[in-house]
């Protein structure tokens, strides 16, 4: 019994060091996908809190409902966010179709004009509804869009996590995206992003997100959503806090949900 327990114990080292020494050859863009794809889950449903901050400390909060699904072998993840409160923004939703190899799509509604407008590349670096995350933040960016580079590794929040440079290969993505360079802090153990520091097209500091939990939500396929995010916008002192309140794994998220016409049921 003692020689068996010894030796599923030096196994298990093995394992453990052979994942380290495949995690030591990835490439900065291979780091970068797998962190794009670890909060891919196969379906979800969620509601969230968001609190956004001006300068002086007001707050405004929105309550916000959230699913998810993949499509097309998990090349296509297509989201829809919907308010439902206060009354001001009450309806509003936002349809991403989020590719893996194209530029996403996005609709957004807007109850009081009663019509869905798509959002175009040019919009995409703009605030979402008024807080300090903007809309190409709601997607991860296409990978072959950016250069990358592995600036070193850094702890964030007791968490080891590759430190990678992110910049656009021109200025149309970087206009599209609103910002010329990202700085990611991709954790080793989950590939889970836990930090980020955004330079505006001038290249000044911009914004920063900071990512306070993280929760493994399909743990079959060890796929993971952060729980607690803020973003900090460095230049106006405004910051937004969004906190998922609840989240269900959920494959079986109807189809429908992900169309404009589901968009326009208000």
């Amino acid at each position: 019994m003692i020689k068996i327990k010894s030796l599923m114990m030096i196994i298990g080292i093995l394992i453990v060091f052979s994942v380290i020494d495949a995690q030591g050859d990835l490439t900065a863009e291979q780091i970068v996908d797998r962190s794009f794809k670890a909060t891919k889950l196969d379906g979800s449903e969620a509601t969230s809190t968001m609190t956004i901050m001006d300068k002086k400390g007001r707050e405004r909060v929105r309550k916000i409902a959230l699913v998810t699904k993949l499509f097309d072998n998990g090349a296509t993840e297509k989201r829809l966010i919907r308010f439902l409160s206060p009354a001001d923004v009450k309806g509003t939703g936002l349809l991403t179709f989020d590719y893996e190899k194209e530029d996403d799509d996005m609709w957004l509604f807007m109850p009081a004009l009663r019509k869905t407008r798509r959002i175009v590349s040019s919009e995409k670096s703009k605030n979402f509804m008024g807080s300090e995350f903007s809309y190409a933040d709601m997607t991860p960016p296409t990978l072959e869009d950016f250069a990358y580079k592995i600036l070193g590794e850094e702890e964030v929040g007791g968490v080891l996590c590759w430190k990678i440079e992110m910049v656009p290969k021109d200025d149309d993505i970087a206009d599209g995206n609103g910002f010329s360079k990202r700085i990611g802090f991709i954790a080793k153990k989950d590939f889970v992003i836990r930090k980020a520091i955004y330079y505006d097209l001038d290249g000044e500091l911009h914004k920063e997100l900071a990512v306070k939990e993280v929760r493994e939500v399909d743990s079959k396929n060890h796929k993971y959503r952060p729980m607690h995010m803020i973003m900090v916008n460095i230049q106006n002192e405004r910051k937004s806090i969004l906190i998922v309140n609840e989240i269900q794994f959920n494959p079986n998220i109807k189809d429908e949900y992900f169309t404009t016409r589901y968009l326009e049921r208000y």
